[in-house]
């Protein structure tokens, strides 16, 4: 699969990009992508949800009535789940949600987002980037000039580059990321994937191997 090469300022180079097929061209598995994205989301969960149950509440366990006579249910502890103040009845717990995946239906899951994003032709080449500062008007900028400032992007770079990180910082619908660092979550997440050249061998040695 051929794709033009875009440069900073939207104009194509007239140079084409292979994506290879085995990760941009594969028939998508759904379930693969949904059980990545799911573990994605548990995983980043604090889990420090809690609340205190009968036996950790501080209160008195004098009766607070006579037992017989007053008309109502049987009551000998204010710790009681039935009164303001009392424990609470199988409240949560701090609890940890990951879990883990196979390593090939992960990646699996990455290509079948990868052939997604480039079936509906979300997918852009671009030549690699190289800020000399940070400045969030030079993203600004590129993503104007590739007329996609009002969608999601997900910008993919070969290493990590902290003045690209940092111009994208302050973007709310811009992220950056490394190659061997892409995930499911990510790819879904956004609207177009814009990769840069020297990208691409980093994205087939980490999902070929």
């Amino acid at each position: 699969m051929e794709v033009s090469v875009y440069n900073s300022t939207g104009k194509e180079t007239g140079r084409k990009a292979v994506l290879n097929e085995a990760i941009f061209g594969i028939s998508p598995n759904d379930h693969a992508i949904y059980l990545d994205v799911k573990q994605h989301l548990a995983n980043r969960r604090q889990g420090t949800s809690k609340s205190k149950e009968r036996n950790e509440i501080a209160g008195t366990t004098k009766k607070l009535k006579k037992q017989k006579g007053t008309g109502g249910a049987r009551a000998g502890s204010k710790k009681s789940p039935l009164f303001v103040g009392g424990g609470r009845v199988f409240g949560p717990q701090p609890r940890d949600y990951t879990f883990s995946l196979n390593k090939k239906l992960k990646r699996l899951a990455r290509m079948s987002a990868l052939s997604y994003k480039a079936q509906s032709n979300n997918v852009m080449v671009l030549e690699d980037l190289s800020f000399d500062h940070p400045k969030t008007k030079l993203i600004v900028d590129l993503v104007n000039n590739l007329k996609v400032s009002d969608k999601k992007t997900l910008l993919v770079l070969p290493q990590s580059n902290k003045n690209v990180y940092l111009s994208s910082r302050n973007l709310e619908r811009s992220k950056v990321v490394t190659a061997s660092d892409l995930n499911t979550y990510d790819i879904m997440h956004a609207h177009n994937i814009i990769v840069t050249e020297s990208s691409l061998p980093v994205i087939e040695s980490t999902l070929l191997k």
